[in-house]
């Protein structure tokens, strides 16, 4: 006769359901830097945002290390990608420098959301299917810009106000094409590269840990300036594979990234 108390098969920990814990806290940052941007909190509003980004990378490898995967979980990231990625920050964006062309910037914002709401459904059908080999993408790139990433390179002309200027440094018919090109980017089968591509000699890892001390350190000390330089270091990369003709994958193929 089995102990009563001893937990069953399908039984989780406290520390298993974290991960879980953690995507709905990044949802409530989510909806939460929407508040602040009607409020007109602007810069809480995108910390917020950034905040969801981590906790974004954070949940889905601590899954993984605790052997908590789950079908609720990763449709619960997807739904938490869409509104953290997809939602608050064209919204705030909107609120932010878009007031006088309203028709125009609310069309903008319709797509960007969209983009990514397509770009998670793509993604979500993809990771049922059976995985196989894809030779046409080399191995740690994405399709397209993954959602997190086109959230902070859409948020780039508030981040880059905020560092230099406090207030809206482009025309706003400029904002809302820089947020359809954003969108388009998320949807397109540009191979962009991902931090898992990385690999890390022995010899080299007392010099990138000293790296990363030191950006956690410029992101404390120079928050937006190191954002910018962060979102332009991306572009570079985007536009590296582009230049270095990397094959773009058909619409068969089956690798992507969320």
């Amino acid at each position: 006769m089995s102990d009563p108390q001893s937990p069953g098969p399908r039984d989780f920990s406290l520390l298993q359901l974290l991960p879980n814990i953690l995507t709905v806290t990044a949802i409530c940052a989510g909806l939460s830097a929407i508040r602040f941007g009607v409020q007109g909190n602007y810069v809480l509003a995108v910390q917020l945002i950034v905040a969801a980004c981590v906790l974004d990378g954070v949940d889905g490898h601590l899954a993984r290390l605790l052997k908590s995967d789950s079908k609720m979980g990763a449709e619960l990231d997807s739904l938490a990608d869409f509104v953290n990625f997809g939602v608050a920050p064209p919204l705030v964006l909107y609120f932010w420098a878009l007031q006088d062309v309203r028709s125009a910037a609310w069309l903008a914002v319709l797509f960007f959301a969209i983009c990514c709401v397509l770009r998670l459904a793509r993604f979500n059908v993809a990771s049922r299917e059976p995985q196989a080999a894809n030779p046409k993408v080399p191995p740690g790139y994405f399709t397209g810009i993954p959602s997190p990433a086109a959230a902070l390179l859409v948020l780039l002309p508030l981040s880059i106000s905020f560092a230099f200027a406090n207030g809206p440094l482009l025309p706003d018919l400029v904002i809302c094409l820089h947020m359809v090109v954003i969108g388009l980017l998320m949807i397109s089968r540009v191979p962009t590269w991902s931090v898992k591509a990385l690999r890390v000699s022995r010899a080299q890892v007392p010099y990138v840990t000293l790296t990363a001390v030191l950006l956690a350190a410029a992101l404390l000390t120079y928050a937006w300036i190191t954002l910018v330089m962060l979102c332009l270091a991306y572009i570079a990369t985007v536009i590296w594979t582009l230049i270095a003709g990397l094959p773009t994958p058909s619409r068969k193929d089956r690798k992507d990234g969320s």
